[in-house]
């Protein structure tokens, strides 16, 4: 019988981050849309990064907040994200050290409202956090919830 090589099947991060969103699934079940349980919890993931990636994900955190007051913080995979009045992700933080990656990743989901004809980014790939990355990150996030 042939050894299972790591391409086929999920690495252990993907797995750990599988095992996270199901306890997340389980806990806001239990909390309900409680904005207040979500933000603990946003929080909680945004203290565990190490430096840099907590760095990106504060700066994430404080533009949703002042850009986008309406959606509600809560954990996706693990990561800090936040929703819409209907519990969908608009926008999340993929923290580099969580994947062992070069770089964090801001990624728009499908509620997200950044259309443009028949193809536009999702993803932006972020390796600090700097005035002129909040601003761009503040530009698409305005347009993401307009």
């Amino acid at each position: 019988m042939a050894e299972k090589t790591k391409s086929e099947g999920l690495s252990q991060e993907e797995r750990d981050a599988v095992k996270q969103r199901a306890k997340e699934l389980r806990d806001q079940e239990k909390a309900g849309k409680n904005r207040e349980a979500g933000l603990a919890a946003v929080l909680e993931a945004i203290a565990a990064l190490d430096d840099n990636d907590r760095a990106i994900a504060e700066g994430l955190h404080k533009v949703v907040t002042e850009v986008a007051p309406d959606l509600v913080p809560k954990t996706y995979y693990g990561m800090p994200g936040y929703a819409n009045a209907e519990g969908r992700i608009v926008v999340f933080n993929q923290p580099a050290g969580k994947f062992k990656v070069r770089y964090a990743t801001v990624v728009f989901e499908d509620k997200a409202r950044l259309d443009d004809g028949e193809m536009w980014p999702i993803g932006y790939a972020v390796t600090t956090w700097t005035p002129a990355v909040e601003k761009v990150v503040a530009e698409l996030v305005e347009k993401a919830v307009g």
